[in-house]
């Protein structure tokens, strides 16, 4: 299974009323036929499948997809004090223009417009 590049850029909200593709996340995973998470494709390519955080005027964290009993989200450090969850990952069909929302450590949620997936 091939790892697809997929970019997720911050989605209109009232800080953003036009959205910001200054914050976001690229992230490489790999997808099945219908555009849908691999889980069986992250097992073995685990390693592999990053993410890279980008926010303005923050300096860009590092760090992998992992699945955990609360389900998928993205680590950057051991341990699950900066876990973001990502709701319902797994049911996301990644498409250019759809939407993810992420959960951050502290409880707080944005939503992101899926802009490429190469």
């Amino acid at each position: 299974m091939t790892l697809k590049t997929i970019r997720l850029e911050l989605a209109r909200n009232p800080d953003f009323p036009e959205g910001s593709a200054a914050h976001g996340y690229d992230l490489k995973a790999p997808l099945d036929a219908a555009g849908h998470l691999d889980a069986d494709a992250w097992r073995t390519q685990r390693a592999e499948c990053r993410v890279r955080r980008f926010w303005a005027g923050e300096g860009d964290r590092n760090g992998e997809l992992i699945h955990t009993r609360q389900g998928w989200a993205f680590s950057y450090e051991p341990g699950d004090a900066d876990d973001e969850a990502i709701y319902k990952l797994d049911r996301h069909l990644f498409r250019t223009g759809e939407y993810v929302t992420i959960t951050e450590p502290d409880g707080d949620y944005h939503t992101f417009r899926i802009a490429s997936v190469k």
